[in-house]
Formats: structure tokens, sequence, C-alpha cells
């Protein structure tokens, strides 16, 4: 159902049976981590116009791991992230996944 570098992905896949008898698959809820138990890669403070996007493909080598910085960062919302110049955020050491 998700990509192995997707948040989802290690997360257990649950059904629900529907009164009209149709089976539905789901993932279940994912809960942020201890962004303390995370170990940083580095740190970058952020400047005009940075985008988180742009920020993990030049240190984690995808764009599309933008989820991680904001866990380590403890944010909900990735355009928190950048919305402060001058804002330090932490950058994760890289996890690699079973695939």
């Amino acid at each position: 159902m998700f990509n192995h570098t997707s948040r989802y992905y290690p997360l257990e896949t649950a059904t629900l049976n529907t009164a009209e008898g149709r089976q539905v698959a789901y993932k279940r809820r994912r809960f942020l981590p201890d962004p303390t138990a995370m170990q940083t890669l580095t740190e970058v403070e952020i400047t005009q116009g940075d985008r988180l996007d742009l920020i993990t493909a030049k240190t984690l080598g995808d764009p599309e791991q933008f989820w991680r910085v904001c866990d380590i960062n403890n944010v909900m919302n990735p355009l928190e992230v950048t919305e402060t110049i001058g804002r330090r955020i932490k950058i994760p050491l890289p996890q690699f996944e079973d695939r």
C-alpha cells in the first residue's frame, strides 16, 4: 500500500467490516516518536525562501523524507518547520527500513 520510505510503511494494516458486508483495509494510527530518542545528523539554520523538501533533498538525499525532520523537531505541520527565519532545525540521522 505504501512505499518503503513512507512514514506509514511500517504500520500494521487492519481491516474493518462494514454493515454492508464490505471489508475496508486501513493503516493503524501513527504516533509521533520521541524526538529525544532520535539521533541528529546536523542542524540547519532557516533562511528566506527555504523549503523543507529542498532541505531534506540536500541533507538526506530524498525530498519525501521531510516527515523525519518534522518528527525530530516535534512538529506536526511541515510548514511550521521553515516559517521562522533564523530558526535552527535538527536533521535526523538517516534510517533504513526493511523493504
